[in-house]
């Protein structure tokens, strides 16, 4: 860990800001005062992504607690996120360092040229000495397009910008084998798999009430990096300083995978299908097992209302989901393909037809 060159760290809501709203100017400050100087010797690069805009703009709008409906987040998403931006700014200028903001909606890490921009933004402004403060953008972002919380967010971008570690700050040091709340329960140190937390029940709520995540969103998204390659600290923000240190603190999460292409990780954790195509059990072998592309005569099914670059879900006939990729047709034509050979299909419908239905390059498969 001490060695990582770039590191992601992700701060939640609660760890910033007030349980009645508001941000707590002095949270902020000591977590500046350790993201500071550990990258003040040049070798050393951080991306934050923060929490904290809806829960900032509670206060100032009159909200008691964080609002259930889409309007009202938005809202204060639009008043909390210039407050949240303005405390760093303030906090990082004690240090002579610039803040550049970038805000992502689950839609730009999906879309092959909004996720190849905010790739390029991100490395220029690491390279530029500024230091990149990223968020959903709460303020347009739509249920259909939307994260769902920063954790996911943070394990993606960490992957996005070829992290060597992703630090995970809560209001919890760590991962427990039981409520941490009560005596007799120990913090599981490291995990190397699944199996280290399959006897464990993961709380699912935090402590303040102004964040959507929890424990449970925090283990998946850690669980999402370390498939990808990326080792995890999962602590509390007060221990900021030792998790970036390298001491034992929190839960390390060690990598379980490695890199693959961004694409695949951004269509298996962030896109949301637009439908769906059944297969036939010869086409979910050849999907699942020899890793082949989809064909049209292995279809047996489709249901939904998409187009051609979509991503939909790849179901046995049980419809179970065994994949997930980017479909080359639109749902209304692949009826008269169903069944049907490539050869077939151009012959008589013309070449444009004989290709794939989803092409192995643009699919992911949803289990080991």
């Amino acid at each position: 860990m001490s060695g990582a060159r770039r590191i992601v760290v992700k701060v939640g809501s609660s760890s910033l800001t007030t349980a009645s709203g508001g941000l707590d100017a002095d949270r902020v400050d000591a977590l500046v005062d350790v993201l500071a100087k550990v990258r003040s010797g040049g070798e050393r690069e951080i991306v934050l992504v923060s929490s904290g805009a809806i829960a900032a703009g509670l206060a100032p709008l009159g909200l008691a607690r964080r609002p259930r409906d889409l309007a009202r987040q938005q809202a204060a998403a639009s008043v909390g996120q210039g407050l949240l931006v303005a405390r760093y700014t303030a906090s990082f200028a004690r240090y002579g360092v610039r803040v550049g903001q970038v805000l992502l909606t689950s839609d730009d890490m999906s879309r092959r040229a909004h996720h190849r921009n905010a790739s390029r933004t991100l490395d220029k402004l690491l390279a530029m000495g500024a230091f990149p403060i990223v968020n959903e953008n709460d303020t347009v972002a739509t249920d259909e397009i939307r994260f769902g919380d920063n954790d996911r967010l943070a394990a993606l971008v960490a992957h996005l910008v070829h992290a060597d570690l992703l630090v995970l700050l809560s209001d919890v040091d760590g991962v427990y084998d039981g409520d941490p709340a009560k005596p007799g329960t120990s913090r599981i140190a490291q995990v190397r798999g699944p199996e280290d937390l399959a006897h464990v029940e993961i709380g699912s709520a935090g402590k303040a009430g102004v964040g959507t995540g929890g424990m449970v969103t925090k283990v998946e998204a850690a669980r999402i990096a370390a498939a990808a390659g990326i080792p995890v600290v999962l602590t509390s923000a007060v221990h900021a300083a030792d998790a970036l240190a390298g001491h034992d603190t929190g839960t390390f999460f060690h990598p379980t995978g490695r890199r693959f292409a961004d694409r695949l990780l951004w269509l298996k954790h962030a896109s949301t299908p637009q439908g769906s195509l059944t297969l036939d059990d010869g086409a979910v072998r050849a999907v699942v097992e020899r890793r082949m592309s989809l064909l049209p005569a292995g279809i047996a099914g489709v249901d939904g209302d998409f187009s051609a670059g979509d991503p939909v879900e790849l179901r046995d006939t049980t419809g179970r989901a065994v994949a997930r990729g980017l479909v080359n047709f639109d749902a209304k034509e692949i009826p008269r393909l169903i069944g049907r050979s490539t050869h077939e299909l151009a012959r008589d419908l013309g070449p444009a037809y004989e290709r794939e239905v989803v092409h192995r390059d643009d699919l992911v498969l949803l289990h080991p």
